[in-house]
Formats: structure tokens, C-alpha cells, sequence
């Protein structure tokens, strides 16, 4: 199959032409039914070639496609193509063998999302898309992603994925790591958000009327619905919300901060091939020393992050933040410290 990403759309084009009795098609007239179609989806298309049609046509003609049956009429020097049946298409075809695969591929990624009860029917759906695929074709799991389905409170995301989309107001009793007892929290729920391989959940917070509280989940003992009337969110686009912030918290009037850090030559490797955070700035200051500009809040997660590092980095600036860390670390020496 075309591997290009319109390849789909003029098959579509294609095969209304094809079964069109009213209109002889010509070579040409193909080629214009699909310019018109995609220049409808992308105004900047230079258009499609008549080799691509015509290679189009090839593959529509082979077992691999659909095993059209296409007629060529003669009209003087010119041929129109039309179907020997007219009542052929490729939609009432079933999945040819590199569509299977296509499917089974993208299925095989979505079954790696555990805890989603929408995608509990992908695991009756593989065995079926593997019923008549010849041994040789057999496919193996050849990309993994990282996730942990182990984690506690994973079994509670279909749920509240569920009460966000129907916009249900829910009840909690919440045990965070450092309270002996469970509370209650209501939450309206709006956002899921993953990092560092644990879930939160974002909500308004009628007790503390803030739109952005999270939740963990791992750190929920019980979940129930409410019959309270549920708050929309006017005030937050999660689109944007964690532009300027590394993981998911937030202080409250906080603001972003030029962060100047060094690192020294194999690290800040690793720094610019994989950036800390999108307003990173990079530059080499010498031959083993990468300086790095970032403009963002600096929250929990940022601090553990530098901390993460140990010796292989160095905070410049702000001051506040360099002095904060190198207290930490004196603090870690103590744990070492032999009697």
C-alpha cells in the first residue's frame, strides 16, 4: 500500500470514479477528482502526478489492495476506466492483509493502556484480526512503552476518566503519604495527567475554591459519586497549564524564574539530546561545559530533578535556588556520616 499519508483519500476518489456509470473518467479526470479532494484537505498541494495515479490504480488491481476489476474502454487514442460491476466498491470490501496489519499494530499500542475500560475490547479484538493470518505473518509485541500496570490506584482511572467525560462530582477519602488517617475531598473532576509514572487527578476544590487541586492516585482509599451539581471549568486551559512547570505541581502565585545551569561534558550531552523542559536554551561554554537557560516555576518536582543529577550539575543562578539544593546535599551527607 502508498505509504503517503493521502493515500487513502484517492483510493476513496478512486473508487467513486470507478463506479460512476453517468461520467466516462479518463486518466486526467482522475487526476483532477483527487487534486480537488486534497486540495480541499491541504490549499498548498502540488497536486498528484499521473505515475502516482497510475500506481494508485495498480495496487487498487492487486491481491494486496482490493483485486478490483477494472475495465479500460477505448474512446479513440484515450481509455476511461470504469468497474466491470457497478455495484463494486472498496468500502463494502473486507480488510485486505497489510490493512489487517495496520489495525493489529495500532491495536497492539492501544493495548498497552491498562485501567481504561474503553479499551477492553481490544483484547477480544486481537485473536480475531489473528484468525486467518498465515504463521508467517505472525506478529510479536516489537515496541513497549513505559507503563507500569502495577501501579496502585491504576484500577481507578476508567472510572474517573468516566466522571470527567459525563461530568459527575465525586467523593473521596484521601490518605497522602504523610497523614496517619484517610479524609474526605470533593473534587469536580477535569484533567488525568501522568508523570514520573503515577496519575493525578485535577479538579475544582470547593474547600479551598482553587480549579487546579490534584489528587494522586495511589493515594485513593475510596471513590463515590455525588449528587452534587457539577462546577464547569471557565478558568483553566490544560492545554497550557503545564507550559511553564515541570510535573504537576503548581504553587500558588507563583511565577517563573531564569534558571541558569552547567553540566559538565557526558551530561550535557544527555541535557541536549533530551531537554529538560521546552524553553530550554542551550549552548557549550567551553569544551566540557554546557550552560543551560530555562524560564519556568520552580516547584517540587524541578528541585528533585536538579537533585537527580548530584555532581553532574550546577546551579548558577538564581542563588536562592543553589543555595536551597546545596543544603539538601548537606543533609544527605549526614545520612553517611560513619560515628
Amino acid at each position: 500500500m502508498a505509504t503517503n499519508k493521502n493515500a487513502m483519500m484517492r483510493y476513496m476518489v478512486l473508487d467513486n470514479c470507478f463506479r460512476n456509470i453517468g461520467r466516462r473518467y479518463f486518466i486526467q479526470d482522475l487526476i483532477d477528482a483527487c487534486n480537488r479532494q486534497l486540495h480541499e484537505i491541504d490549499p498548498n498541494s502540488k497536486g498528484i502526478s499521473r505515475r502516482q495515479i497510475l500506481d494508485d490504480i495498480t495496487f487498487m488491481e492487486s491481491s494486496e489492495g482490493w483485486s478490483i476489476e477494472l475495465t479500460r474502454h477505448r474512446d479513440g487514442k484515450r481509455v476511461y476506466y470504469r468497474y466491470e460491476d457497478p455495484s463494486f466498491s472498496i468500502n463494502n470490501m473486507p480488510l485486505n492483509e497489510v490493512e489487517v496489519n495496520q489495525l493489529k499494530t495500532a491495536v497492539e499500542i492501544l493495548s498497552q493502556f491498562k485501567g481504561m475500560p474503553q479499551f477492553e475490547w481490544i483484547h477480544e479484538l486481537l485473536p480475531k484480526l489473528n484468525q486467518g493470518m498465515s504463521s508467517a505473518n505472525e506478529q510479536y509485541t516489537i515496541i513497549d512503552f513505559d507503563n507500569n500496570q502495577y501501579l496502585k490506584g491504576i484500577e481507578h482511572l476508567g472510572f474517573l476518566h468516566n466522571a470527567i467525560y459525563y461530568k459527575k462530582v465525586l467523593k473521596f477519602k484521601y490518605q497522602p503519604f504523610e497523614s496517619e488517617a484517610p479524609f474526605d475531598v470533593i473534587l469536580h473532576p477535569y484533567f488525568l495527567k501522568q508523570y514520573n509514572s503515577r496519575w493525578f487527578l485535577f479538579g475544582f476544590n470547593p474547600a479551598t475554591n482553587r480549579y487546579d487541586w490534584n489528587l494522586a492516585l495511589d493515594r485513593m482509599v475510596a471513590i463515590q459519586e455525588t449528587e452534587d451539581a457539577y462546577k464547569l471549568n471557565d478558568r483553566i486551559n490544560w492545554t497550557d497549564y503545564f507550559d511553564d512547570i515541570i510535573g504537576v505541581t503548581k504553587p500558588i502565585d507563583s511565577k517563573t524564574e531564569a534558571i541558569v545551569l552547567h553540566f559538565p561534558e557526558r551530561t550535557g550531552r544527555y541535557v541536549e539530546s533530551k531537554p529538560i523542559h521546552g524553553s530550554q536554551k542551550a549552548k557549550w561554554i567551553s569544551a566540557n561545559t554546557l550552560e543551560v537557560e530555562l524560564d519556568l516555576i520552580i516547584n517540587f518536582e524541578f528541585e528533585r530533578l536538579m537533585l537527580s543529577y548530584g555532581e553532574s550539575v550546577k546551579v548558577v543562578q538564581p542563588i536562592f535556588l543553589q543555595e536551597r539544593l546545596v543544603q539538601k546535599f548537606k543533609l544527605a551527607l549526614e545520612q553517611y556520616r560513619l560515628d
